[in-house]
């Protein structure tokens, strides 16, 4: 008996502590002057991944991508990109949002946010709302959920005629279904100008404004803006981001995105970096070939993924009913 206590003892002792995950830490967000804080009303900073366009990289969206992004690169939020043209939600509904809601639901089951992104560069308030509705039916309980109503409007998409409508249209189907969690409401030209929509604010709460930033293009012109509309009383939340130029491609710019590290980190901005894909350009996180089910070697890793991966693991805490980061490679040493 007392070698079985003494055994029974150990094994307990050996067992790992249980870790937070971000839900279990932070709950219910919501927008309080021009931050995005937790249920105990402190500041709260998500860091991320954005997956790539549904309808060309959907291979990325599903439990096990996800779970290896929560587990290896640290994430505590995850976007997903539902693709609205281009044969994406508009033309087959059904196939792209079994896509969504596979990365939704592995979200849920993990712990993390997810951001449901309406990835679309026209306006289509009705299409938008009837999706946003559904979603909202459905997982609105649940304060992972973070709402993302338009992606990238364009610059001839006027802040006050044309996206302040939209976005009031589409808020209030999610509402009707969802009083609670956070929307993140797309802003003119790319997502840029925060400083209009500042200046003329949705008339509801607990919205936040986007964002977008690709680090070889857009430098301190860009950061004013998004002080400006911070002292105007804007929360800002930055759901895409790259190292690269806005076209995507290219070298990557180290220095550049390590100031706009700071300037998010100083202003506690969450931000998530675009993207979980393979394709053969400069932002792309994952090299042509490495598997739709995560577990990515370091030489599987294009030099934007390596260093948003470093600055993921820095910054955010462990996280998820485990006591180590899994990492085969040893600090990605292979």
């Amino acid at each position: 008996m007392i070698r079985f206590i003494a055994a029974l003892l150990l094994a307990l002792v050996s067992v790992p502590a249980f870790a937070e995950t971000a839900v279990e830490r932070h709950g219910q967000l919501r927008v309080e002057g021009n931050r995005i804080v937790d249920r105990n009303g402190e500041p709260v900073m998500l860091r991320g991944m954005s997956l790539f366009w549904s309808q060309w990289q959907g291979k990325y969206y599903n439990a096990s991508a996800i779970r290896w992004l929560r587990d290896d690169w640290n994430v505590n939020v995850v976007r997903a990109a539902m693709a609205v043209h281009s044969d994406g939600y508009l033309k087959y509904p059904e196939r792209e949002m079994k896509k969504v809601e596979a990365v939704i639901d592995a979200a849920i089951g993990l712990g993390i946010y997810v951001i449901v992104d309406w990835h679309a560069h026209q306006p289509e308030a009705a299409a938008a709302g009837e999706f946003f509705a559904k979603i909202a039916r459905k997982y609105g309980q649940h304060p992972n959920l973070i709402y993302e109503t338009y992606n990238e409007p364009l610059r001839e998409h006027d802040w006050s005629t044309v996206l302040k409508p939209y976005h009031v249209a589409v808020s209030g189907k999610i509402r009707s279904e969802d009083p609670d969690n956070l929307i993140v409401a797309g802003t003119q030209t790319w997502s840029q100008d925060v400083d209009k929509a500042a200046l003329d604010p949705l008339p509801f709460p607990n919205v936040a404004y986007t964002l977008h930033f690709y680090a070889g293009t857009h430098r301190q012109e860009l950061r004013d803006k998004a002080e400006a509309a911070m002292k105007n009383g804007a929360a800002l939340f930055v759901t895409e981001w790259g190292t690269t130029d806005a076209n995507g491609d290219g070298p990557i710019f180290p220095e550049e995105t390590r100031r706009w590290f700071d300037f998010m980190e100083r202003h506690e901005l969450s931000y998530l970096n675009w993207s979980v894909a393979d394709k053969r350009e400069g932002s792309a996180a994952l090299l042509p070939g490495a598997s739709p089910q995560g577990g990515w070697p370091a030489r599987m890793l294009t030099p934007s993924g390596r260093l948003v991966r470093e600055q993921l693991r820095k910054m955010n805490p462990k996280q998820g009913r485990r006591s180590k980061s899994v990492d085969p490679c040893g600090e990605g040493t292979c």
